[in-house]
């Protein structure tokens, strides 16, 4: 075994030590919140629907079926903002006086994505609704790190064959602990829920993906894409990021894609990228396929999971603008970036938002981003060695991967509400760490550097002791002064 690898299982075995340890007692019982394992055992008892009524009202879709006088049956939901408009699962809205209903039945659905449910698949199988949900995401949580260390101690030999020295180790070590618990990664890491179960299912096949990006392995990224999509929807666009890194290694020339190779070689470009593509293409579109199939067979649409028939505070605001709408936009900026929390002056001293904490506050190295040592959009002199410029090429391929990912959680109905910090950011946070590697190498070994690593782990550690157990320090108003 390599020493990386060596590292990588003592990186494990740690995190997960510092997870387990943190999650304390809810190790021993599952979490109030486990969807997932209710909708494992669904499938188990070969319906799509829960089978009666949720054990609680936390964020279940419900679809009511009616049986009019007419003999015509509709299914979908009331609105709330008019109790007699009944929107059905095509979308079409009409009048349903309370007269003209003669049955109504209910059905309740888990609205999440599925794979993190079949990943439980097994365990659900022995232990049905006892399966801890907590004890699964603490494991599965203390293997993204690991990985994470081992995909930025291969990123640097994949870009430049030719040096066979090891980068510094202290780079990827600092930049694997600001990842592990020096983000919003480690309060979601001991909660269980399926809300942070499915941000640590989703950074683990993230990793995964990127893992299978360097060296190329097509089917692999595939699979893994498809997954994502199955998770967290918004992260299939990975997928762009393969065919960006696909295209750069058949140029060749410096271009990004090669506009000299596309108009000289249009065929043999196109003969050597069709059979990775299809190798890509095919478990990933089994997988959406899958996806999509279900959310057919549940609710007539082929890309609703099921948010869109929430019973929540939000049922006003999805029905009348949708899922995902430029409304949302102001809100959602103030949540990732201006949130802060509230100081008083007798216990508990401090307080913070439910709605979370602004991004570059819980996790502040990443404001070296904006300082990238290396320049992005165009070639410098620095940069004329193959080594600079694949770089260079990589980090604009993870900055257009980024844009849609991070613009549809922007642009949701739901800031994230209620967290410790900016959750949604785990959507992306795994490209960000990769981009601090690969645009600044030197920066992990900076003095200001490891002061912001270690007051993100301090944040951090306060957020994942705190949240969800001591309700004192935090507070229901969406910024400090209300």
């Amino acid at each position: 075994m390599s020493r990386d690898r060596r590292v990588a299982v003592w990186l494990f075995v740690l995190f997960t030590a510092i997870f387990g340890a943190t999650a304390g007692q809810r190790l021993v019982r599952p979490s109030t919140d486990t969807h997932f394992v209710y909708q494992a055992e669904s499938w188990l008892h070969r319906r799509l629907d829960l089978g009666g009524p949720p054990p609680h009202q936390n964020d279940w879709a419900e679809v009511e079926t009616l049986t009019l006088r007419s003999g015509r049956k509709v299914s979908g939901m009331f609105l709330r903002a008019n109790p007699t408009r009944f929107r059905t699962l095509s979308g079409f809205v009409d009048d349903i006086a309370s007269t003209d209903i003669v049955a109504r039945e209910r059905k309740f659905y888990v609205s999440f994505p599925p794979f993190p449910s079949m990943l439980m698949l097994p365990f659900v199988a022995v232990f049905h609704h006892r399966t801890n949900d907590v004890l699964l995401t603490v494991l599965l949580a203390g293997l993204v790190p690991a990985l994470l260390y081992l995909l930025l101690r291969r990123i640097p030999r994949a870009l430049d064959r030719t040096n066979t020295e090891s980068p510094p180790e202290s780079f990827d070590l600092w930049l694997t602990v600001m990842f592990g618990i020096g983000s919003v990664f480690y309060f979601s890491a001991v909660q269980g829920q399926v809300w942070f179960t499915a941000h640590i299912v989703a950074s683990l096949l993230a990793v995964l993906f990127l893992l299978c990006l360097f060296p190329l392995r097509p089917l692999a990224c595939g699979f893994l894409c498809g997954a994502l999509f199955l998770t967290r929807p918004q992260m299939a666009s990975m997928g762009l990021l393969f065919v960006l890194e696909l295209l750069r290694r058949a140029a060749d020339s410096p271009a990004y894609p090669s506009l000299r190779l596309l108009q000289r070689e249009l065929v043999p470009t196109l003969r050597k990228l069709a059979k990775p593509l299809v190798l890509f293409a095919l478990p990933a579109a089994t997988l959406a396929g899958l996806g999509v199939t279900l959310n057919w067979l549940r609710f007539g649409r082929l890309f609703e999971f099921g948010h869109s028939f929430l019973q929540t505070i939000q049922a006003d605001n999805i029905q009348r603008f949708g899922l995902m709408n430029y409304q949302f936009l102001p809100r959602n900026l103030a949540t990732a970036l201006t949130l802060l929390p509230k100081l008083l002056p007798q216990f508990p001293y401090v307080q913070v938002s439910y709605h979370g904490l602004a991004l570059w506050f819980t996790t502040p190295a990443l404001l070296f981003l904006l300082w990238p040592q290396r320049p992005l959009w165009l070639p410098s002199p620095i940069d004329r060695e193959p080594a600079q410029e694949r770089s260079r090429q990589l980090r604009l391929g993870i900055c257009l991967t980024i844009v849609p990912i991070a613009l549809a959680s922007l642009l949701y109905q739901n800031s994230g509400f209620v967290q410790f910090g900016y959750r949604f950011s785990l959507d992306y946070m795994v490209l960000l760490v990769l981009l601090l590697r690969l645009g600044s190498p030197t920066i992990p070994g900076s003095l200001l550097f490891r002061v912001c690593v270690v007051f993100g782990v301090v944040i951090n550690l306060f957020g994942a002791l705190t949240f969800n157990r001591m309700g004192a320090f935090y507070f229901n108003g969406f910024f400090p002064v209300n």
